[in-house]
């Protein structure tokens, strides 16, 4: 029995986890409203930053990748004062899905797949 949980374990231990590194195009659909913003993602170990660019501008990005789970937000800031984008979801390969808030424009999903 024993044998078996340290063989899960490392097995456990081999999945590498996810890659986000690169420019990923997605499609986010809220309560206000949908758009299709990209955003170039550059990974460091469990470390994310990157570059949103979409219909309310461009922001600086920053969050964290563990195993296939992803975290990352923006702040815009304008005539309104400031606002900030937050995304969490799942890495599945070339692919990734989850929610989203967006402050005064509300909360909503978002997809996206990496470009080619």
């Amino acid at each position: 029995m024993s044998r078996i949980l340290v063989l899960l374990l490392l097995t456990a231990l081999a999945l590498p986890g996810a890659d986000v590194t690169g420019k990923w195009n997605f499609t986010v659909e809220l309560d206000a409203g949908s758009g299709n913003p990209t955003f170039t993602f550059k990974q460091e170990g469990e470390k994310l930053t990157g570059r949103y660019t979409g219909q309310l501008g461009e922001a600086d990005v920053t969050g964290s990748v563990r195993s296939q789970d992803i975290q990352f937000s923006f702040t815009l800031k304008g005539d309104a004062g400031e606002m900030t984008a937050t995304y969490t979801g799942k890495v599945e390969g070339d692919t990734m899905k989850g929610k989203v808030s967006y402050a005064s424009f509300g909360s909503g999903t978002f997809t996206a797949k990496r470009a080619p």
